[in-house]
């Protein structure tokens, strides 16, 4: 005996399709935005420069895309390809002070190392550190500034850190803790780093900037050191009317090194 296959009836055919044809647009809609969930929060991010601090490798205006798995990210360290943080590596942050704010700066110590200045010159365990991508575009001389570490407590320095660096100072030298970074802008006599609020925690660290995939010239325009969400839109909405004058385009895709 042969078996037959009932064929559905076709208003039977045309009911299922209908009752189903919202499913398939709205999972593909939740798998979109799961992933990009999942990316924005463990994978990449993208941030803007607002200051002039790291010039003149990131300037004001630079669009970064950070790469959050480099030193082992949120998924933890056996699940992700990752190495410590080095010497030299330029890193995004919580701002110890206020977590909600995110800083870029450049590692200029790592745990355990003896960190001081001698005429803004860096010297890490007595040894002088070459760096080619540091500015100087202040003329005058700093004393705590310049000829760090002092115990003075100048203006905008952080009390609480001032407190702390008075028992980590040692023959002239500041000695890096376990599991901390001290961080310096790369527009070395206008940052406000390591030298005036403290250490980097590990557990602050977002993740390196990869690659600058857009540059505004426009954010020099008028914008606050402090910029908010409105100054930030506004801007933005200023730079898509002029998109190709504004643009850096010799900054366009830049590996940030």
């Amino acid at each position: 005996m042969t078996e037959t296959l009932a064929a559905t009836p076709p208003t039977e055919a045309r009911a299922a399709q209908d009752d189903s044809g919202w499913l398939g647009p709205a999972q593909s809609l939740l798998a979109t935005i799961v992933i990009a969930v999942f990316v924005i929060t463990f994978v990449i991010q993208a941030f803007q420069i607002p200051t002039d601090s790291m010039e003149d490798t990131l300037l004001i205006g630079d669009y970064l895309l950070v790469d959050k798995l480099h030193y082992g990210g949120t998924l933890g360290y056996p699940f992700a390809p990752y190495r410590p943080v080095q010497r030299g590596d330029i890193i995004v942050f919580h701002y110890p002070v206020n977590p909600p704010q995110h800083f870029v700066k450049r590692v200029i110590g790592v745990p355990g190392d003896r960190v001081r200045l001698i005429d803004r010159k860096v010297y890490v365990n007595g040894v002088p550190v070459q760096e080619p991508y540091v500015v100087h575009k202040i003329g005058d001389h700093n004393l705590f500034r310049d000829e760090f570490p002092r115990l003075n407590l100048p203006y905008g320095l952080d009390s609480r850190w001032w407190l702390q660096m008075q028992k980590l100072v040692e023959d002239g030298q500041l000695i890096v803790p376990s599991g901390h970074f001290f961080v310096m802008g790369d527009n070395r006599d206008d940052s406000y780093d390591s030298r005036y609020w403290g250490f980097v925690p590990q557990e602050n660290v977002i993740g390196r900037p990869l690659i600058i995939y857009w540059s505004l010239r426009s954010f020099n325009d008028d914008m606050p050191r402090s910029p908010s969400p409105s100054d930030k839109i506004r801007h933005f909405v200023s730079a898509a009317l002029h998109i190709f004058q504004s643009t850096r385009w010799d900054r366009t895709f830049r590996i940030v090194r």
